[in-house]
């Protein structure tokens, strides 16, 4: 039982920390930096279908349904970061256009 505690702590603390360095690579002035941790996942998403077993009856619609299924499961990390990315670039983005505007009620 306390192993397993410290696993879904270690779990946690990774997770976490994953998250945030989503936030701080998104909110760079470059939008590129942010696009690294999604890309990553979405290349490991693509390793999950591959170490399926295919079954000994050959392969079925069933098994490409399951294989489609476990991609979009594998894909969960890659929509979350997608999500932090996009909505940390739309808030720089609306602050980008505040200035814009801010500098044009100067001049």
């Amino acid at each position: 039982m306390i192993v397993s505690g410290w696993r879904i702590l270690v779990f946690l603390l990774l997770a976490a920390g994953l998250i945030a360095l989503q936030i701080f690579l998104s909110k760079r002035e470059n939008r590129w930096p942010g696009l690294v941790l999604p890309i990553i996942a979405f290349l490991f998403s693509l390793l999950y279908p591959l170490n399926m077993v295919t079954p000994s009856g050959g392969v079925t619609a069933g098994f490409i349904v399951q294989m489609i299924i476990v991609w979009l499961e594998g894909n969960i990390p890659t929509f979350v970061f997608l999500a932090i990315y996009f909505g940390c670039r739309g808030k720089q983005r609306r602050n980008k256009q505040l200035d814009k505007m801010n500098i044009q009620d100067l001049t």
